[in-house]
């Protein structure tokens, strides 16, 4: 596990091998380059990138979530759920809401996410990220502007696809965390995620096969150090994807994940 002495509650169901993987997409970019991140910059990059809804809708059938199988069962992918990346500013720097989810629940118990969770039936993915979000954070839907969306993943330990929709909020908004779901409720500011000393990747290697893994079997895994904890696994997709974004260094990032 990276970030040695950092301490946080989750555990981390670390692989036998594991090795340091790539630096993070944006180290070339200079510090300076990467404060001062406005919520107009992050409209213009989603934009420019195809993934604003004035351009762009996300795609109904990603190729790259088709066929894909589980594991134990053998059955396609067909759960779908979708999360709310809600940004807002604050003193001329973006910051993003998350979540600690409780210790009680079945799976993926203790870990930073977005508030998101599955889609009802006909329900849409903006629909669902932002009916979640109320329930779990108290995030009043008519707060949120939609104004894009992030590609889908896919989580191999639930079986979902996951549709990342953006959305931006005037203010802080006034959250509480749902005990049934949520333990804790914070935000933290991109330009903080974007500093090299909080970001790693690690490269694991399981007896089962991954999608997407190299010819030595590894696959990448994203880790970001924040105050109290540590982001990984799905979450940690879709983050590196939007920092990614947002410092003009996007690229192609495997569409599942075994978090």
């Amino acid at each position: 596990m990276p970030f040695d002495d950092h301490e946080f509650p989750q555990v981390i169901p670390t692989p036998e091998f594991k090795a340091p993987g790539d630096p993070a997409p944006w180290t070339n970019v200079s510090h300076q380059e990467r404060r001062g991140i406005s919520l107009e910059k992050i409209e213009s990059k989603l934009r420019s990138s195809l993934r604003h809804f004035d351009v762009a809708n996300p795609p109904e059938e990603p190729a790259e979530l088709r066929g894909i199988q589980l594991n134990t069962s053998g059955a396609t992918m067909t759960r779908k759920s979708s999360v709310l990346v809600a940004l807002f500013e604050q003193d001329g720097e973006t910051r993003i809401i998350l979540t600690r989810r409780s210790l009680e629940l079945k799976s993926h118990r203790g870990e930073v996410a977005l508030p998101g969770g599955r889609n009802d039936e006909g329900e849409s993915s903006t629909t669902t990220a932002l009916r979640e979000a109320y329930e779990e954070i108290g995030l009043e839907p008519n707060a949120v502007r939609v104004v894009g969306w992030l590609s889908p993943i896919v989580t191999l330990a639930s079986g979902s696809a996951i549709q990342p929709i953006v959305g931006f909020l005037n203010e802080r908004p006034e959250m509480f965390a749902n005990p049934s779901e949520v333990e804790r409720v914070f935000d933290i500011e991109l330009s903080y995620l974007l500093e090299d000393e909080n970001f790693a990747e690690e490269r694991w290697r399981r007896e089962s096969p991954r999608p997407g893994a190299r010819a030595d079997g590894t696959f990448g895994i994203y880790f970001y150090k924040v105050p109290g904890e540590v982001i990984w696994g799905a979450t940690s997709r879709v983050i590196t994807e939007l920092l990614a974004i947002v410092t003009g260094t996007e690229h192609s990032l495997p569409r599942w994940t075994v978090g």
